[in-house]
C-alpha cells in the first residue's frame, strides 16, 4: 500500500522538521510505503527552503512549491492531485503544527480499511481538545453543530481536517468543482463524500493547540464557512452540487 501524507504549510518553519521526523518514526512501524508531501505556498519565513533540505536528506519527503498563498483548499487539492498522480492508495491530510498527533495516523489508516474516508473527530466519545480556551471551544462546537444541522448529516466533526482517504473515494470527488479556500473546505469535502455514497467513519482524537506560531484562523475564514454551508445544502437540493 502506498501512503501520501499531505502537509500544507505557510510560515511553519519552526514546526516542519520536528513533525516530518516524528512522522518518519511513527510510519517506520507501519507496513506501508509512505511519503510526506510538503505543500508550501511560498512561505516568506523559509519553510519552502527547509522543506527542500529535508527532501534532499530524507528519501520519503517530497515538496510541492506553489507560487502564492491561496488558502487551505487549493493547497490540499494540489496535494491530492499529486498523490493520485504518484499512485497513492491512501491519502492523509493533516496540519503541520502538531495540532494533529502523528501517532494517530496508524489509527486513521486502520479505520480506512473498511471506509472510504476516516476522520479524526474531536466530538465523538474519547475525543476532545487540549489547551483551548472556553471561547474557542464554544465557537468550534457551534461550527460543527451548525454545519451538521443545516446539511443534515450524522458526522459530528465536519470541520475536522485530520482525514485519511481511500484512493477510490478521492478519485470520485469532483476536485475541479471545489471552490472553498479556508476551513469550509473540510466541510465541503466531507459533505461531497457523503453525498457520493462514501462511507465516513469518525475516530476519536485529541486536538491540541499548535506548538509554535500563530493561528491561521481569521474572521474571513469563519464567515466563508457560515456562508458556504447553506449554499452547499441548496445546491444539493437543486442537484447542482
Amino acid at each position: 500500500m502506498r501512503l501520501v501524507i499531505c502537509l500544507p504549510t505557510y510560515n511553519e518553519r519552526a514546526n516542519l522538521e520536528p513533525i516530518v521526523r516524528r512522522l518518519g518514526e511513527v510510519l517506520a512501524d507501519v507496513n506501508v510505503e509512505s511519503r510526506v508531501l510538503v505543500i508550501d505556498d511560498s512561505s516568506p519565513d523559509g519553510t519552502g527552503e527547509l522543506a527542500d533540505r529535508l527532501s534532499s536528506e530524507l528519501p520519503s519527503v517530497s515538496v510541492l512549491h506553489r507560487t502564492r498563498k491561496e488558502g487551505l483548499g487549493p493547497a490540499y487539492i494540489a496535494g491530492f492531485r499529486w498523490a493520485l498522480d504518484h499512485g497513492a492508495d491512501r491519502i492523509v491530510q493533516m496540519d503541520a503544527d502538531f495540532s494533529h498527533d502523528p501517532a494517530d495516523v496508524p489509527r486513521l489508516l486502520g479505520a480506512a480499511e473498511s471506509a472510504g474516508l476516516s476522520l479524526g473527530s474531536r466530538y465523538v466519545e474519547g475525543g476532545g481538545t487540549e489547551n483551548w480556551g472556553k471561547g474557542r471551544q464554544a465557537i468550534s462546537r457551534f461550527g460543527s453543530f451548525y454545519a451538521r444541522t443545516i446539511l443534515g448529516v450524522p458526522v459530528h466533526d465536519l470541520t475536522g481536517g485530520f482525514k485519511c482517504w481511500r484512493r477510490e473515494a478521492l478519485e470520485a470527488a469532483p476536485l475541479d468543482r471545489i471552490r472553498t479556500r479556508g476551513y469550509a473546505f473540510q466541510i465541503e469535502t466531507t459533505y461531497r463524500a457523503l453525498r457520493g455514497g462514501v462511507e465516513v467513519v469518525e475516530i476519536p482524537i485529541v486536538f491540541a493547540e499548535r506548538r509554535s506560531g500563530g493561528s491561521k484562523m481569521t474572521r474571513g475564514i469563519v464567515f466563508e464557512a457560515m456562508r458556504k454551508v447553506p449554499e452547499l445544502r441548496l445546491r444539493a437540493a437543486l442537484n447542482r452540487l
